[in-house]
C-alpha cells in the first residue's frame, strides 16, 4: 500500500501549524497512522479496543511501521483488551512493542506521540479498519490525551499476566472503587458468600459486627466454617456485640475472634487470598451496614491482596500476643492468689502448733504430728512450683530405670485406700494386664503422674467407681487410662485442662495436670482427657514408650 496525500473534510493536510483535523476514508486513515508511526522519533503510546491488535498484525504496512519504529529506538507502549479471540495476535504484538498491557472494556482508540495525537473511530464491524480519524498537533490536546493514556496505563496489567489468566481459566484482575453504599454492602455480602478456604475480617468497631450480622454476612462465614474454611475476625469486643459474639461461638466454635481494641476508620475483608475489600466507616453508630460504610475499594489484584493479607496477619499476631499476655497476667494473678492461700494455711498451722507446744508441752506428740503433716503439704507445694520452673526451662531431669506399670498402679491404689476411709471414697478397680508390662521411666515421676490422676478422680467422684486399665498399642506404646464416674470436666476448662492454673476446684493450685503433662512428654509420651460418652465422668489417658 502506497502513502497517498491525506484529505480532510476541510481540505486541510498535516502541517506544522497547530490544528485539529478530521480525516475520512479507510485508505486515508491508514496512511495517516503510517505517517504518524514513521515520523515519531521518541515515544508512541497507543490505547485501542480488542479488535485492533489483529489489524496491526494483518495489515502488512502497519506491522512493518511498528517494527521500524521500534528499530529506530521509539519507545512503544500499547494498551488493549486481551480476550480469548485476540490472544494469538497479542502474543505477536508483544514482539513489536516495548510493553503491552491489558485493560478490561476499552471502547475508544487513541495514539499519542511526540507532537501529534490520533483517534481512529471504532468501526462496529469486527476486523475492519476505521474510516474516520481525528488528528491534532495542538500542544494542549496532546498533553491532555497523554494524561488520559497514563491514567489508563497505570490501571492496566501486564499482557503476560492476562494471557496466563486466560490459559489457566483464571478470573481477570479488577480494581473497583464503589461509592454507592447499597452496592458496597452487597459486594461485601457477595464476598462473604464466596468463602471457600479462608476469611479474614477486620471490623472497624464493635457495632459494625452487629450490623454485619443483620446483613447476613456472619451467617455466610459460619456456613463456610462448617465446610472447613478458616475464619478469623478482629473486632472491638464490648457489651454492644457480646450477644453477636456468643451466637458466632455457639454456631461455629472453630471461628477465631480476637479483641481489636480499635476504633478504625476502615474495615478490611480478605477472602481465600484472592479478593479483598477495604471499606470506609462513614457512620459508626448506624444500625444498618449500608448506612455505616462509605466508599469502598474492591479488587482481586494479587499484589494488593497479598499486601492487605500481610497487614491483617500483623494485626492478628499483635492482638494474639496481647491476648496471650493478658491471659498470662490473669493466670499469674490467679496463681499468686491460690498459692498464697495454699502456703498460708500450712504455714499458719505450723506456727500455731509451735506456739501451742511452748504452752502445752504435755501435748507435744500430737503437735509434732500436725506440724509434720503441714510441713509435708508445704513441701509438696514448693516442689510443684519448682517442677513448673524446670518444665518451662526444659531442665527437668529424669532418672530412668525398668519400671513395672502394674506395680506402680497397685502402689498408688494401696496408698489411696490407706489415706481415705472406704466409707468416704469411690470403689477403685484395676483391670490387670495378662502379662507384665515394663517401661523405661523415672519411677518417682511416674508415681507422681498416676497419683495425680487417681487423686483427681477421687476428689471429684464422691460416690461411684474409678477404673484403671493398661493396654499395649502397636507393640510400641503402653496406654494407661483412669476412668471416673464423677460430674465430668467443665466445657470452659476442657480446652486448657493441661495448662497452668486450669482449675475450678476450691482447693489446689491447678498445677498437677500441667506437671503431669510435662513429665509424660519428657518420657516421649502423650496425655489427654475426654468426657465420657454416657455423660458420666471423665477418662484420662497417657502413653509411654514400651521398654525396648
Amino acid at each position: 500500500m502506497k502513502l497517498s496525500r491525506p484529505v480532510s473534510s476541510n481540505n486541510k493536510s498535516i502541517g506544522k501549524k497547530e490544528d485539529t483535523i478530521v480525516f475520512y476514508g479507510v485508505d486515508t486513515v491508514i496512511n495517516i497512522i503510517l505517517e504518524f508511526l514513521n515520523h515519531t522519533n521518541s515515544k508512541i503510546d497507543a490505547c485501542v479496543d480488542y479488535s485492533r491488535p489483529s489489524l496491526a498484525i494483518e495489515i502488512v504496512l502497519l506491522r512493518e511501521a511498528f517494527l521500524n519504529a521500534k528499530k529506530r529506538g521509539v519507545r512503544l507502549r500499547y494498551v488493549t483488551e486481551i480476550t480469548n479471540e485476540n490472544t494469538s495476535y497479542c502474543r505477536q504484538l508483544m514482539t513489536m512493542v516495548n510493553e503491552l498491557r491489558h485493560l478490561d472494556g476499552i471502547k475508544g482508540n487513541l495514539y499519542v506521540g511526540d507532537t501529534a495525537y490520533l483517534a481512529p473511530a471504532t468501526f462496529h464491524e469486527k476486523g475492519k479498519p476505521a474510516s474516520q480519524l481525528v488528528y491534532s498537533n495542538v500542544k494542549e490536546i496532546i498533553e491532555h490525551q497523554r494524561y488520559i493514556f497514563e491514567t489508563l496505563w497505570n490501571k492496566a496489567i501486564p499482557a503476560e499476566q492476562r494471557i496466563k489468566e486466560i490459559n489457566e481459566g483464571l478470573a481477570p484482575e479488577f480494581y473497583d472503587v464503589i461509592t454507592d453504599r447499597e452496592k458496597a454492602s452487597q459486594a461485601i455480602l457477595d464476598l462473604a458468600k464466596s468463602v471457600k478456604k479462608e476469611a479474614l475480617f477486620f471490623f472497624p468497631n464493635d457495632k459494625t459486627l452487629v450490623s454485619a450480622e443483620r446483613l447476613g454476612l456472619l451467617d455466610c462465614v459460619v456456613n463456610a466454617s462448617h465446610k472447613g474454611a478458616i475464619v478469623k475476625i478482629i473486632c472491638s469486643l464490648s457489651e454492644n456485640n457480646a450477644e453477636t459474639v456468643k451466637k458466632i461461638i455457639e454456631k461455629a466454635p472453630e471461628i477465631q475472634i480476637l479483641n481489636g481494641n480499635n476504633n478504625s476508620p476502615y474495615g478490611m475483608y480478605i477472602v481465600d487470598g484472592e479478593k479483598f475489600i477495604r471499606a470506609e466507616l462513614r457512620n459508626p453508630d448506624a444500625e444498618r451496614f449500608s448506612e455505616s460504610v462509605g466508599f469502598m475499594v474492591y479488587s482481586n489484584r494479587k499484589t494488593s491482596v497479598d499486601s492487605f493479607k500481610s497487614i491483617f496477619e500483623l494485626l492478628w499476631n499483635e492482638r494474639a500476643a496481647n491476648e496471650e499476655l493478658r491471659k498470662a497476667h490473669e493466670m499469674q494473678k490467679e496463681f499468686i492468689n491460690i498459692a498464697s492461700h495454699e502456703m498460708k494455711t500450712p504455714t499458719q498451722a505450723i506456727l500455731g502448733f509451735t506456739e501451742l507446744m511452748e504452752t502445752h508441752p504435755e501435748k507435744s506428740g500430737e503437735m509434732i504430728s500436725a506440724i509434720k503433716r503441714n510441713a509435708e503439704r508445704l513441701q509438696r507445694l514448693t516442689n510443684d512450683i519448682l517442677d513448673v520452673a524446670r518444665i518451662e526451662s526444659q531442665t527437668l531431669k529424669l532418672n530412668k530405670e525398668r519400671v513395672s506399670i502394674y506395680d506402680k498402679i497397685q502402689n498408688v491404689i494401696r496408698d489411696l485406700e490407706n489415706q481415705v476411709p472406704s466409707s468416704n471414697s469411690p470403689r477403685i478397680s484395676f483391670v490387670c494386664p495378662k502379662e507384665p508390662i515394663y517401661v523405661h521411666a523415672d519411677k518417682v515421676r511416674l508415681y507422681g503422674v498416676l497419683a495425680n490422676l487417681f487423686n483427681n478422680a477421687v476428689k471429684f467422684t464422691r460416690i461411684g467407681t474409678i477404673v484403671a486399665t493398661v493396654n499395649v498399642k502397636d507393640k510400641k506404646d503402653v496406654i494407661v487410662s483412669v476412668k471416673d464416674s464423677g460430674p465430668g470436666i467443665h466445657p470452659e476448662i476442657l480446652p486448657r485442662l493441661f495448662t497452668k492454673f486450669a482449675t475450678k476446684s476450691e482447693s489446689g493450685t491447678g498445677l498437677g495436670l500441667f506437671i503431669s503433662k510435662g513429665i509424660v512428654e519428657a518420657h516421649g509420651g502423650k496425655i489427654w482427657a475426654e468426657n465420657n460418652l454416657d455423660g458420666q465422668g471423665t477418662t484420662f489417658y497417657f502413653t509411654l514408650p514400651l521398654e525396648k
